[in-house]
């Protein structure tokens, strides 16, 4: 006998949203969109229709209050996050977050709590560890294969296209560029580490004078205790044709980049080429990254994938932390 359909709900349907969430979760079987719920209800409604969604809420309250969900996916303005995640988990459904859960240790902490006493799933969104080339690397890093890690160099520079909207005032987004695009590199470092402890963080930032500015640009140094250095660097307003993003591994007995995948090992003495080969996606990247996060977390909710309560979160946040305080105050922060 099937499992019945799982009753999905998406609050803020905004561009990702629109992007990957909604056009993802419509194709996937065993899930059912049933609302969707958003402050501008005309974008809702429009997007009902066009995936056929039965129910379209502008509240939070009214959504959980139809009580047909089974889960939630919120994808919100940052500041939302821990208020809608802690609703949902008080409803008694399950929940994936976009990044970040919260914008305080503290509020992760409380999520942490709630989730376990309301026996639900806490997942958050992110989606660049599912990438197939991050998938690959991770085998080659778990395995042992570039040795020791010892330093990390990441970072991410964004041309400027027109007003962020609400990432671009400190009380709704909770950051600048750091946090939007360094935040996901950052994660996605302590992660392929396996989260180590840091000791130590140091970072400087440009940031406007005004009370709501967030950082334009901002550099971050962590050094972990077993001596894993690394290093971010972030920027909007770059003044190129396009974006541009690096993520480069440095080992012992290997290096690796992504964006194509590139592994270079150590084999008698001499630097060798084994990065993996195979055949050219029909999806993109990050479409494919999005639905195979998204399948995780049904997977997960459905039981058929073991649950990891995202208890990490509290480290990596408190990193973040450290790295605003440590800008502000122009000096290194010892955790």
């Amino acid at each position: 006998m099937s499992k019945p359909a799982l009753r999905i709900g998406v609050i803020g349907v905004g561009a990702i949203a629109q992007l990957a969430h909604l056009p993802l979760l419509a194709k996937m079987k065993g899930v059912e969109i049933a609302a969707l719920c958003d402050n501008d209800r005309a974008k809702a409604r429009a997007l009902a229709e066009r995936f056929g969604v039965p129910n379209v809420e502008t509240d939070i309250d009214d959504l959980l209050d139809l009580g047909i969900l089974d889960a939630l996916l919120i994808s919100t303005p940052n500041h939302l996050h821990e208020p809608h995640v802690l609703s949902a988990l008080k409803k008694g459904v399950h929940v994936l977050c976009e990044r970040p859960l919260a914008l305080t240790t503290k509020g992760i902490e409380r999520i942490l709590a709630a989730a376990e006493k309301a026996g639900r799933v806490v997942q958050v969104g992110h989606n660049q560890r599912f990438r197939s080339e991050v998938q690959a690397l991770d085998a080659f890093v778990r395995g042992g294969e570039l040795g020791r890690l010892v330093g990390i160099r990441c970072g991410a520079y964004k041309v400027r296209r027109g007003d962020a909207g609400w990432r671009q005032r400190r009380a709704e987004a909770g950051g600048g560029i750091f946090l939007d695009a360094g935040f996901p590199l950052l994660d996605l470092a302590c992660w392929l580490a396996d989260f180590p402890d840091p000791v130590r963080v140091s970072a400087t930032m440009d940031r406007g004078k005004a009370a709501s500015a967030v950082e334009d640009m901002m550099h971050v140094q962590v050094e972990f205790e077993t001596g894993l250095s690394l290093a971010i660097d972030t920027a909007w307003g770059y003044m190129g044709e396009e974006d541009r993003m690096w993520f480069e591994l440095l080992g012992t007995r290997g290096t690796a980049r992504l964006s194509p995948l590139r592994v270079v090992k150590e084999l008698n003495g001499r630097p060798v080429d084994v990065s993996p080969s195979g055949a050219a996606a029909r999806d993109s990247a990050f479409t494919m990254s999005y639905r195979a996060s998204l399948a995780h977390f049904i997977a997960v909710v459905s039981g058929d994938a073991p649950y990891e309560p995202p208890s990490h979160q509290l480290g990596v946040w408190r990193i973040v932390e450290a790295a605003y305080k440590s800008a502000d105050e122009k000096k290194e922060i010892r955790l």
